[in-house]
């Protein structure tokens, strides 16, 4: 955890959701002005889970311009639970071309460690799944990284595949501006 974490207040609108379990009622709702810093702690805490603090710049001004200002170059949902926020989704939207419809990509889901297994990333991505089926969207993508196990197991146990036959490319750094040359 890094220092001046902060826990932020998750005020009680949006979309309630209750774990099937009846154990914990969640609120989802978007991220707004006032988020930055509840924003930048959990995608912070998610780097740091992931071990790639190193790749992680996002600031709270980022986070103001892409996920907050018009339009946002990336939409963010908060999963609270009373006033403590507990978990997030970070997503945009994209386009199926041979499907000729829109579909959603999840960019980031974490939930804080001690909310784990309570139903939270569960709510989080029930309500990106309505949005998605409400906008016509044909399907969620995101991606995993292939040590996470637990991550792999629960994205599994909700009914999510693997691509197979599909490998993941990313042109970044040097190559990128290589070619961009």
């Amino acid at each position: 955890m890094f220092p001046g974490v902060y826990l932020g207040a998750c005020q009680t609108y949006g979309v309630a959701w209750r774990s099937s379990g009846g154990l914990m009622a969640f609120t989802i709702r978007a991220g707004r002005k006032g988020d930055e810093d509840l924003i930048f702690t959990l995608l912070y805490e998610l780097a740091e889970y992931e071990k790639l603090l190193d790749r992680f710049h996002m600031t709270r001004e980022t986070i103001a311009r892409d996920c907050l200002g018009e339009p946002p170059r990336l939409s963010c949902n908060l999963a609270c639970e009373g006033d403590a926020a507990v978990g997030i989704a970070t997503w945009y939207w994209t386009y199926a071309g041979f499907a000729a419809a829109p579909g959603l990509y999840l960019e980031d889901l974490y939930v804080r460690p001690q909310y784990r297994g309570r139903g939270c990333g569960k709510a989080l991505l029930a309500h990106l799944a309505k949005m998605a089926a409400d906008a016509g969207a044909v399907r969620i993508d995101w991606l995993v990284l292939d040590w996470n196990k637990p991550s792999i197991d629960f994205y599994e146990s909700l009914g999510a595949t693997r691509s197979n036959g599909w490998y993941t490319y990313r042109l970044e750094g040097e190559a990128l501006k290589k070619m961009g040359r």
